[in-house]
C-alpha cells in the first residue's frame, strides 16, 4: 500500500464510521477499484485507524467525556460494549472470513438500506429525548443491537441506531449514543487489533507497525486523517438526521449495495 493508497483509505474511514453505511463496504470496494492487496499491514490499518475516528468523538463532546462527576454516563458505555466484545472474540475468525464475501456484504447494505428508509415512519413517538435519561436496561439492548454489525455491511452506526430507536429513543439521541458508545467498542478493537491480535505470519499487531518505518508513518499519518474528516462527517451526519431523518441515507446504501454487485458481477451471473 502507497501513500495515495492509504490517505484515501483513512479519508473513506473517517466518512464512513459514524455514518449508517458500513465503512467495511466502502473501504473494500476501494481496496478492489485502486488494487490494494490485503497483506497484513492492510488489514491492521482498515482496523486500527479507527482510533482516529475515536478521537474525534471525544473531541466534539469532550464535555460528556471529561465529566468525571456523572460515573452513569460511564457505567452506561462500559455494559452497553460488553456483549461486543464477548461475542467478537468469539467470532472472531468467522468475521474474517465473512469479511472476503462481498456479495454478502452487498446484500446487507440494501438490506439495511430498506429498513432505515421506514426506520423513521415505525417509531414515530419517542419515549427518551435526553441522553441523560436511557436507562441502563436501554444501554445494554442497544449493546446487543451494536452486535449485528459483526455480519460486514450491516454498518455498526446503523445497528446501534436502529436498535437506539426501538428502545424507544429519539433519533438524535439514538445517533449520538452511538457515536458515545464507539469510543470504548473501536477503542477496544483497535487494542486488540494492535496488541494482541496474531496475523498470518503469526506476528503481533504491534510488530508489524515496528518492523517497518514507512507502516508506521502510514499508520500515523491514516489515524490523523480519519479524525480530522470524522469531525467533519460526524456534524454533517447530524445536520441530515435533524432535517431529513434517515431515508436519505437508506437510499444511498441500497444505490451503493446494488453498486458492489454490479462492481463485483454478481448481477451478470
Amino acid at each position: 500500500m502507497d501513500l495515495i493508497q492509504a490517505i484515501l483509505l483513512a479519508i473513506v474511514e473517517g466518512l464512513t464510521e459514524y455514518l449508517p453505511v458500513s465503512s467495511t463496504a466502502h473501504m473494500i470496494f476501494l481496496s478492489s477499484a485502486y488494487g490494494i492487496q490485503e497483506d497484513e499491514f492492510v488489514k491492521l490499518f482498515q482496523t486500527a485507524i479507527q482510533f482516529g475516528a475515536i478521537l474525534a468523538v471525544v473531541a466534539l463532546y469532550w464535555r460528556k467525556f471529561l465529566d468525571f462527576s456523572k460515573l452513569n454516563f460511564y457505567k452506561k458505555l462500559v455494559l452497553a460494549v460488553i456483549p461486543a466484545l464477548v461475542l467478537g472474540k468469539l467470532f472472531d475468525e468467522a468475521i474474517d472470513k465473512v469479511l472476503g464475501e462481498t456479495i454478502y456484504i452487498a446484500i446487507m447494505l440494501i438490506i439495511g438500506g430498506i429498513v432505515l428508509i421506514f426506520i423513521d415512519k415505525y417509531f414515530k413517538n419517542p419515549k427518551t429525548v435526553r441522553e441523560e435519561d436511557i436507562t441502563v436496561k436501554q444501554a445494554i439492548t442497544i449493546g446487543f443491537w451494536q452486535c449485528l454489525a459483526m455480519m460486514p455491511g450491516t454498518s455498526r452506526s446503523a445497528a446501534s441506531i436502529i436498535g437506539g430507536m426501538q428502545q424507544g429513543l429519539s433519533r438524535q439521541v439514538a445517533a449520538e449514543f452511538s457515536f458515545f458508545l464507539a469510543v470504548p467498542t473501536m477503542a477496544a478493537v483497535t487494542v486488540y487489533s494492535i496488541v494482541l491480535k496474531k496475523y498470518e505470519s503469526g506476528r503481533i499487531g504491534y510488530e508489524i507497525l515496528l518492523d517497518n518505518p514507512d507502516n508506521m508513518k502510514l499508520f500515523l499519518l491514516g489515524n490523523v486523517i480519519a479524525f480530522v474528516v470524522s469531525i467533519v462527517a460526524i456534524k454533517f451526519f447530524i445536520g441530515i438526521i435533524k432535517k431529513y431523518g434517515f431515508k436519505p441515507w437508506g437510499y444511498y446504501r441500497i444505490i451503493a449495495g446494488a453498486l458492489l454487485l454490479l462492481y463485483f458481477g454478481y448481477l451478470k451471473q
